[in-house]
């Protein structure tokens, strides 16, 4: 396993594990995924990864007891983050949530606590007021958001008057917008973006084409898993089928190791078996030549998929059957 070249209190991994799906029945992952969700975390551990990521949200709190309980004794030696759903994110209300978070995970402190989500209507003021009283006290250790902009990451860090080591979002192959302004903030500021959906819901693992499209609620309701944007994803997906080629390794795999090209980037997929968590940690070992990421780069930038009002229309005849 490969690290975050920073200094943080303990080493986070290029890899690390998302656990939106534990304790999440939308996944279709079946009665056995609490049973299940363990093995993951327990083999995510021998692999070396140190960065669990959950959040309140993700099955109403269920994902933070099964992820904590997973852990066990070793809560304390690796990064448990999670998030506050910022509904009414004034300062007494992030405090009693990261208390009732803490509970829920089994540990004493959060070591990386993050903002969902901005908030549309209460400022960051108020959000990171609260976010500072619970470093004071020692039961967050690093502070982070999600979903931020460059000009409100910032503006978060004003607020807190400490650094706002991470800012989580959405990053794939398919989703750049993170490589314009944020990552190079980071790599300039000493901070981290944290992808999430590194592989577009499994887009750009090849598993899924046109003639074969996921069946799962969560991603038939991903514009990307239209027939359309299958069709046009073919020449991205042979992209990465030649480069994992030339590496003995799987297009899911080069997809990651896209991300984790940038020294500042951490990938948090998450993994529906132990073999897919293996597959996952394997993809930090790999070195991408400076053509093998610009021939990458230039297919992703050829895929121009049917996305917002416009895939509207087609995901409804796509659910309907019409």
């Amino acid at each position: 396993m490969r690290f975050v070249p920073l200094d943080t209190p303990k080493p986070i991994s290029k890899i690390g594990l998302g656990t939106w799906q534990f304790g999440s029945r939308e996944w279709g992952y079946g009665p056995d995924y609490e049973h299940r969700a363990a093995e993951i975390v327990r083999r995510a551990l021998d692999l070396g990864v140190t960065l669990f990521d959950t959040a309140e949200l993700y099955g109403f709190g269920r994902s933070e007891r099964i992820l904590g309980a997973a852990l066990a004794d070793d809560r304390a030696k690796v990064v448990v983050a999670s998030k506050i759903f910022p509904v009414l994110p004034v300062a007494p209300v992030v405090q009693q949530r990261a208390v009732a978070s803490a509970a829920r995970l089994g540990v004493s402190s959060i070591d990386l606590y993050q903002v969902h989500q901005p908030n549309p209507v209460v400022a960051d003021t108020t959000t990171m007021r609260g976010m500072r009283a619970l470093q004071d006290v020692g039961l967050v250790g690093e502070v982070g958001v999600s979903n931020y902009n460059l000009r409100r990451w910032r503006f978060a860090e004003a607020a807190l008057g400490r650094r706002v080591l991470s800012n989580q979002v959405r990053y794939s192959m398919i989703d750049r917008g993170p490589e314009e302004d944020l990552i190079p903030y980071a790599e300039q500021a000493g901070r981290i973006v944290i992808a999430y959906s590194p592989l577009a819901q499994g887009f750009l693992s090849g598993r899924y084409d046109a003639t074969n499209p996921p069946s799962g609620a969560v991603r038939r309701a991903n514009p990307y898993f239209l027939p359309v944007n299958l069709e046009r994803g073919t020449e991205l997906i042979a992209t990465l089928r030649e480069v994992a080629d030339a590496h003995d390794a799987t297009p899911s795999q080069i997809a990651l190791a896209y991300l984790l090209h940038h020294p500042n980037v951490v990938a948090i997929p998450g993994a529906s078996s132990v073999e897919q968590m293996e597959r996952n940690a394997a993809a930090a070992e790999i070195d991408l030549a400076d053509d093998e990421y610009a021939t990458l780069a230039a297919a992703a930038r050829r895929f121009r998929p049917v996305t917002g009002l416009a895939a509207v229309p087609k995901l409804i005849r796509a659910r309907t059957g019409r």
